[in-house]
């Protein structure tokens, strides 16, 4: 074994893209011969993706004031949901206890012991959105500050806004200048870092994509309640636009196929499943719609034909995480405003995705290895 080295993300419980990116991360970074754990942070507040999580079941319960019959119906809604939530986040733990090595270990702002920076022989931050301010993450361990600088590795962290709040921007600047090693998984990211301390950082794909589909297919799942008919698989964050979900019901009814719909609380049986079983349906579904990152990524790698719809109520830096991706790949015609003008719902063209695919890992796997320390003995 070269060391060990400490992995810090977002460890909520509650997010596919997280757990599957985290996991990712650990098996390229395990193939360079390091012992890998992730470090698990204890935040102090509730982070943005939870309480989005809660605002969305509570958007979701129809509630009216002044009428008691209402009101009891609604505590009894809110009741099922909790539980349909909490049977989610077990299978999620089940799935990170079964393929995610996480340390003994946990750390906070407020409690940091002093031999982790010693334990390890270096430290990653990322991926995912580790570094957006607005989801209560972005504080000094994200930045990986407790760690002697020679050891700080950013891989592919994302902002998740186009624009830093005035009032951080001295902080982020600070935290930025001590990392020798930094990249980032969007273009929006690059400009601010440009913004901030002037240098240019290189744009690297989500762990996710340096993992082939053979070894994304050893850990899926079949889920007991899976169709035996072909079928449609949702994967829509949020609310679905008005002409997106037109469209689902025509194709559903026109070629026949069951609806499934993971995002759905009202589909409970398939909204609790595990990442496992997450993506064993997007391997096997005729046709995915979705307005998730991770749901793009999953059927680009398993080469399923796919529609990718903005996400509503989000600003633009919000979608630019997959506008880069598509970009990347050659895949933008699979953004539905194009897609409704073309009528290829199902026409995925992925002939040179593996060219693209293998061009981006390369560029991913040699910055690894500089920022590790690595050379290939030729």
């Amino acid at each position: 074994m070269r060391g060990k080295i400490g992995i810090l993300t977002i460890n909520d419980y509650s997010n596919y893209g997280n757990r599957l990116q985290n996991y990712a991360l650990q098996e390229v970074l395990k193939s360079f011969d390091y012992e890998v754990e992730t470090i698990v942070q204890d935040r102090p507040v509730l982070s943005g993706r939870s309480r989005s999580i809660i605002m969305k079941i509570k958007d979701f319960i129809i509630s009216s004031k002044g009428n008691r019959l209402q009101s009891i119906k609604s505590r009894i809604q809110s009741k099922m949901y909790s539980q349909v939530r909490k049977e989610k986040i077990s299978n999620l733990r089940s799935f990170t206890s079964k393929y995610i090595n996480e340390a003994s270990v946990r750390i906070s702002i407020n409690d940091i012991p002093e031999f982790v920076a010693q334990e390890y022989t270096f430290f990653v931050t990322g991926s995912d959105q580790v570094w957006n301010p607005n989801f209560g993450f972005a504080n000094s361990i994200d930045f990986l500050e407790f760690a002697p600088t020679s050891k700080r590795i950013a891989y592919a962290p994302s902002f998740g806004v186009s624009n830093l709040p005035q009032e951080l921007e001295d902080n982020f600047r600070s935290y930025l200048q001590q990392i020798d090693h930094l990249s980032v998984r969007e273009n929006t990211g690059a400009v601010i870092i440009e913004d901030l301390i002037g240098i240019n950082v290189p744009v690297l794909v989500d762990p996710t994509l340096l993992l082939d589909k053979k070894k994304w297919k050893s850990i899926t799942q079949v889920d007991i309640n899976k169709p035996n008919q072909e079928y449609l698989l949702t994967y829509i964050l949020g609310e679905i636009p008005p002409d997106v979900k037109e469209a689902i019901n025509l194709l559903s009814k026109k070629y026949n196929l069951k609806l499934v719909n993971l995002a759905d609380l009202k589909d409970s049986k398939r909204y609790v499943v595990g990442p496992a079983e997450f993506l064993d349906y997007i391997n096997s579904a005729k046709l995915i719609i979705t307005n998730s990152f991770h749901g793009a990524v999953f059927s680009i790698l398993f080469e399923r034909p796919f529609i990718v719809a903005d996400r509503l109520g989000n600003s633009p830096s919000m979608n630019s995480r997959i506008d880069t991706l598509l970009k990347k790949l050659n895949l933008l015609d699979r953004k539905w405003e194009m897609v409704k003008k073309s009528k290829e719902y199902f026409n995925s063209d992925f002939s040179n995705t593996p060219r693209l695919l293998e061009y981006e890992r390369n560029k991913a796997l040699m910055f690894l290895k500089k920022a590790l320390n690595i050379r290939d003995n030729k």
